[in-house]
């Protein structure tokens, strides 16, 4: 007589539903794929394939690997896809910046000098801390709940990065201003931008804050135009995150960190509310703070002029924009292949201008390729925050997932000239420590609230039951 299977346990063996065999198998197509456009480029600028090349797929294959088995360890029933996309994108942009490092020592292809760079193996360097910072705050979190205990620290830190730079440029030999924004540490032994760690400890005390504070945002005010206003009163939370992205805007000229900040946390107000009326009042707020910037601020006014007409000064200011533009041009619909284009006349192709790059020698299939996989990533995260059961890890999710999405809109919006440049760069694809670190936190926060979304009640550790006490120790008991 074959033994009954449990009534509580799902049939199968849950160990084998998790996922992650179907997260190496992709990450094994990454890997595929990166190898590739590796070789494809190679032989696109007539290089031999050297130990350079082996090294970069070698050290890629160890790190993703890596990757896989702590996730495995750590957080085993996390979201199999959220993994292989960003090793993906991650592994693009290091094509691409290997790219440009190679087009740099050619005659013709920059505008200056042709100095070779080797931004590559920075890059992968980034790329080893970023995934130790991923495995640190898997191993240490284990429930993304407790990070709402410290909420108010957090916040506090977040200002105190936010300022940080103003703070610190009196000292000498630490500068804050890279390419006209200040927000930047620059010291002679590393450099950071700390607004990049700033917006997660943010969406942190945000989400708590919205889950503690839910019926002060949720009573009704006045109707009208068909949409419940709040009450006067109730409109600190708010102004407050309104006139912090102002500071941001002033004392650090960074429009990109400030529109970043005060998008996502409106976007978490929406969710925690579902009212219009606060998306209303916040683009209200936004439009008020623009006009108002536009007229205070000089490298506003000249970011507006390079967008309406990037030709009018286009040996001068409109150069970069303009150069952009005539990249995505010549690479029409299917681009001139990896390796076969001129990126690098485009001031920073590898930074703020990488999609540019991509458009120029994937075209726009490639292009709309990479921004698929995005919104793949995004939308991740976003159903991540819908199966969660908590309040606080919906908001968190959908924030951190809400700040990639704008993060890519002002991005690739700057580029092709459908808003003015604000200097964010692409999420792990760009060149940069800082913007590649916080978004491997970033993600291993997002894998950590994917894991208790996705784990199954048996898998769970239950609370032991309370002993059956007797009919005669109740009596002695009540007696």
């Amino acid at each position: 007589m074959s033994t009954p299977a449990p009534q509580h346990a799902p049939p199968g063996n849950p160990a084998k539903r998790t996922g992650r065999n179907t997260e190496l198998v992709l990450l094994g197509f990454a890997l595929g794929l990166v190898t590739v456009a590796l070789v494809i480029v190679q032989t696109a600028q007539e290089q031999k394939i050297t130990a350079d090349l082996a090294k970069y797929v070698a050290a890629y294959a160890v790190l993703f690997a890596g990757a896989h088995l702590v996730v495995r360890r750590l957080a085993p029933y996390a979201d199999p896809l959220i993994l292989p996309i960003v090793a993906v994108l991650n592994g693009l942009g290091l094509v691409m910046i290997h790219r440009l490092d190679l087009g740099s020592g050619h005659t013709g292809e920059t505008v200056n000098a042709t100095e070779s760079t080797h931004n590559a193996d920075q890059q992968l360097l980034w790329a080893v801390l970023g995934l130790i910072a991923f495995t640190v705050i898997l191993f240490f979190v284990r429930d993304h709940r407790t990070l709402s205990r410290y909420a108010y620290i957090m916040g506090v830190c977040s200002l105190a990065l936010l300022a940080a730079p103003a703070m610190l440029s009196f000292l000498p030999g630490i500068n804050t201003s890279v390419n006209g924004s200040k927000n930047w540490i620059v010291t002679p032994v590393f450099s950071i931008q700390p607004s990049e760690f700033a917006k997660i400890l943010m969406i942190i005390f945000t989400a708590s804050f919205l889950v503690s504070k839910r019926d002060l945002f949720t009573t009704a005010g006045k109707h009208f135009l068909g949409m419940d206003f709040p009450r006067p009163r109730d409109l600190g939370p708010l102004l407050a995150a309104w006139g912090l992205s102002l500071g941001v805007l002033v004392y650090s000229t960074d429009l990109g960190s400030s529109l970043l900040i005060f998008a996502t946390m409106l976007a978490m107000l929406y969710v925690a509310t579902e009212r219009v009326s606060w998306v209303v009042l916040g683009v209200t707020l936004f439009i008020l703070g623009a006009l108002v910037a536009y007229q205070l601020f000089s490298h506003l006014q000249l970011r507006v002029s390079i967008w309406r007409d990037p030709f009018a000064d286009f040996a001068g200011d409109g150069y970069q924009l303009a150069q952009s533009l005539f990249g995505l041009a010549t690479g029409g619909l299917f681009g001139t292949g990896l390796g076969s284009g001129r990126p690098n006349i485009v001031p920073f192709a590898n930074t703020d201008f990488i999609v540019a790059s991509f458009g120029e020698e994937l075209g726009l299939v490639g292009l709309a390729a990479i921004l698929m996989l995005f919104m793949i990533l995004i939308a991740r995260g976003l159903l991540t925050g819908i199966a969660v059961r908590d309040s606080f890890g919906k908001l968190l999710a959908a924030g951190l997932s809400f700040t990639i999405a704008v993060q890519i809109f002002v991005v690739v919006g700057g580029v092709t000239k459908l808003i003015p440049l604000t200097g964010l760069t692409m999420p792990f694809m760009s060149y940069g420590g800082s913007s590649l670190l916080a978004n491997y936190i970033l993600i291993a926060t997002l894998l950590r609230i994917s894991n208790a979304a996705r784990e199954p009640d048996t898998a769970k550790p239950k609370a032991a039951p309370k002993p059956v006490e007797s009919l005669q120790t109740q009596v002695v008991r009540k007696a």
